[in-house]
């Protein structure tokens, strides 16, 4: 509970509620030569408790609900996307050309799932669309120059780094000066009204709450879901030419509606969003989008009283604040692939845990924005960034670690099984738990793209 208290303590929440939570520990989970099991424990636990105490707000139950937290519901949620299942079909996994790579000095990993991020990869190397040619191409660099190269073009490639030669990089610098989860009051707002939840069924603390969802890929979607299941009505966009991958949109889209919206050509649809919402949630690079008036500032002014929710890659500030990232990059950037793996060989985590860790982590930011508005009102920014997660999880490791990691647990008991619009889907079920609340989303993720943008 050490880092549990450490973590909610962090979220500004009363340390007295830590009291609240039990654990149910299962040391084969997320067998890792970091501590992952526990602290992918402590992310969703706080935003377990998160969810409970704005329930107890909203039903004036006075105390706070029971929390549970599972170790093997917590690790079967953090690897969602390998348990998803769709008409028994398993979801598509990297691309053959996101992997680690050779260089005349030691590693880069690249990341190119998406075909405009591949593009931009093959183009800044200057080679066809050929695993053996890249390899030859990139056996014949420097791993820091194919990292720069790469970036310049606006793809992904990053360069393998042990924990030391990460804490000696200005961005290292820059992320560690940054909290866990940034909390920030941007305005003197009225405080939040809440209208009492309860009767029959779970108990939904964001029922009520409209979310913009502007995110992509895991982080974001993953907080998203989470509100989804608290009763949210999250509402998904995208820019109609940017598809996301069709699997990784089905394992994130429980609970929410996706629509499309092109930011550019229908600010007005946007804006009639925007005034209905009580949260927006965003995961571009930082500044981003602010040509299109989504800065937090920004937002807050034309709905005040508006939660900003926003997630990067490597933090909002430093060299390195406006580059593209994925978990599997900030990993091998930060020295987690090196203490996973080593120098000759490097590893990763039995999870994409930034991500997932990230998400929860997002959405507890978001959850007791909520609760100290129902107390001194205010629009709130929350920001999170993967490598300042990873830094969490870190502290303390040692430069390439010894040992092996130990066995896993059967995922089971955390599996579910429904219909969808998608067809017949096996997935993971929530993590987040407490007395009393959702076991399960209300429905199921449907076809990208294809709902109204408008709120229900």
């Amino acid at each position: 509970m050490t880092r549990l208290a450490s973590l909610w303590s962090g979220l500004g929440g009363e340390p007295a509620l830590v009291s609240r939570v039990s654990a149910v520990e299962r040391p084969g989970a997320l067998s890792s030569r970091l501590p992952v099991r526990e602290f992918a424990g402590a992310c969703v636990g706080v935003c377990a408790l998160a969810a409970a105490e704005l329930a107890a707000r909203r039903t004036s139950a006075g105390e706070v609900p029971a929390v549970r937290v599972d170790d093997g519901a917590v690790a079967t949620a953090f690897v969602s996307e390998r348990h998803l299942r769709t008409d028994g079909r398993a979801a598509e996994s990297f691309a053959p050309l996101s992997r680690f790579w050779r260089t005349a000095d030691g590693w880069v990993r690249t990341h190119a799932n998406y075909p405009h991020h591949r593009a931009r990869l093959l183009s800044a190397l200057g080679t066809p669309e050929d695993p053996d040619a890249v390899a030859a191409a990139l056996a014949g660099r420097s791993a820091r120059e194919v990292e720069e190269t790469v970036a310049a073009a606006g793809g992904l490639a990053v360069a393998l780094r042990t924990p030391e030669e990460w804490a000696a990089h200005e961005q290292a610098a820059a992320v560690a000066r940054l909290p866990l989860v940034e909390r920030v009051r941007l305005d003197s707002a009225p405080a939040r009204k809440f209208a009492a939840v309860g009767g029959r069924g779970p108990l939904l603390p964001a029922a009520g709450l409209r979310v913009l969802d502007l995110t992509r890929v895991i982080a974001g979607p993953v907080a998203t879901r989470t509100l989804a299941l608290l009763g949210a009505d999250v509402l998904r966009l995208d820019p109609p030419d940017l598809p996301e991958l069709p699997d990784q949109h089905t394992d994130t889209g429980f609970g929410k509606r996706s629509a499309l919206l092109d930011l550019a050509a229908d600010r007005e649809g946007f804006e009639e969003l925007l005034a209905g919402a009580d949260v927006v949630v965003t995961g571009y690079r930082p500044g981003a989008l602010d040509r299109f008036g989504l800065s937090a500032e920004a937002l807050a002014e034309r709905r005040p009283g508006v939660v900003v929710a926003q997630l990067s890659a490597w933090g909002a500030t430093g060299p390195w604040a406006g580059r593209r990232g994925f978990d599997s990059l900030v990993q091998v950037a930060t020295g987690i692939a090196c203490a996973e793996g080593g120098r000759d060989r490097p590893g990763a985590l039995p999870a994409q845990a930034l991500d997932h860790g990230t998400g929860y982590l997002l959405a507890a930011g978001v959850l007791r924005s909520l609760s100290d508005q129902a107390d001194t009102g205010g629009s709130r920014l929350v920001r999170v960034a993967l490598a300042r997660t990873a830094a969490e999880l870190s502290a303390g490791a040692g430069d390439c670690a010894t040992g092996e990691p130990g066995t896993g647990l059967s995922p089971t008991p955390w599996l579910a099984e429904r219909d969808s619009a998608l067809g017949r889907l096996r997935y993971a079920l929530p993590p987040v738990a407490f007395e009393g609340g959702p076991r399960d989303w209300a429905r199921g993720p449907g076809r990208w793209g294809l709902d109204a943008a408008r709120w229900l």
